[in-house]
């Protein structure tokens, strides 16, 4: 998949107003109708026209979109980052009904069913008249330690709008927020009244901040499950032992049992993420060899190889 360039795809300037974006498609969408253009890839180019102001005519996917962009060039290979769009708050303005379906996999991976889901109720009652404000939505990024004992944290929300002169810019926001223990992927926290303000006497709207952890060093996240990779030497798999493991509430005691092979899975039951019934934790062993670099460590391994009648390629009948 390819970085698409839509200011490029619209003819204008990556500063450009929105008025501008607006006059430009209305001129390209003109040019390229499949019903009155004679060019000959008039459908290609109408379609891919509509794609880019599906995005840039929204101030909030251009904000988003702009940021993304800066590091990227056309027909470069692209795959979207992990939460590329964390920390951006939306409110749903702008968007159309406009059938997605014919748009490029790059729209699809930026602005598809993951990204229309997570905002659908944030848009469902743009453009008409209603007393209380709009909600707004962000995905935020919290250290997983958090979910373990809970906190508050000062989270920073991009918020994209239009200054005077019909240019996108963002203002930045901070706002204290409680990080509930326990709090899982994909849950979201209600900051109420933190959305749009009301019209009139209506009260504003609610912010909904859907979390999603920062990736962490040592440990995965499958729901409230957590798993680790756990090194171990040969002798500790063979023999058994008890070794140190890492877990987000501290350091624990690990036995290994005998005759443990690499991949094996240890589950320490209650030691995921908290909750009512908490999730689990794994410790997925790891046999770690010890560097043949020294003369004793070469000696030590041709003796293994003499005394020890082990073949691991046994099962594939070589």
């Amino acid at each position: 998949m390819q970085y698409k360039d839509y200011y490029a795809v619209m003819g204008v300037d990556k500063n450009a107003t929105q008025d501008e974006i607006k006059r430009a498609y209305r001129r390209l969408a003109r040019k390229y109708h499949p019903d009155v253009s004679k060019e000959p890839d008039a459908e290609k180019r109408f379609k891919e026209v509509g794609e880019a102001y599906e995005v840039l005519k929204d101030p909030e996917k251009r904000a988003a979109y702009d940021q993304l962009g800066a590091n990227w060039k056309a027909g470069q290979d692209f795959h979207p980052p992990p939460d590329w769009d964390a920390g951006f708050e939306f409110s749903g303005g702008g968007f159309t009904d406009a059938d997605a379906a014919g748009y490029s996999d790059f729209f699809e991976s930026l602005f598809g069913r993951g990204f229309d889901s997570a905002f659908r109720s944030a848009r469902s009652g743009a453009g008409g008249f209603h007393a209380e404000g709009q909600d707004h939505h962000a995905k935020v990024l919290i250290d997983l330690e958090d979910a373990f004992t809970g906190a508050v944290r000062g989270i920073s929300l991009q918020t994209p709008q239009l200054d005077e002169r019909g240019h996108v810019v963002t203002r930045t926001r901070t706002l204290k927020v409680r990080i509930p223990k326990g709090v899982r992927q994909g849950q979201q926290i209600r900051l109420v009244g933190q959305g749009s303000p009301g019209i009139g006497q209506g009260a504003s709207g609610d912010l909904y901040l859907e979390v999603e952890f920062k990736p962490h060093p040592l440990f995965r996240v499958d729901g409230r499950d957590l798993y680790v990779d756990l090194p171990v030497t040969p002798w500790e798999a063979a023999l058994g032992a008890k070794v140190k493991l890492p877990t987000p509430a501290g350091v624990i005691d690990l036995s290994i049992p005998t005759g443990s092979s690499g991949g094996r899975k240890l589950r320490l039951k209650g030691r995921g993420i908290p909750a009512a019934t908490p999730g689990d934790l794994y410790a997925i062993l790891q046999i770690a060899l010890p560097p043949a670099d020294s003369e004793k460590a070469n000696a030590l391994y041709r003796k293994m190889e003499q005394e020890l009648a082990f073949n691991p390629r046994a099962g594939l009948g070589v």
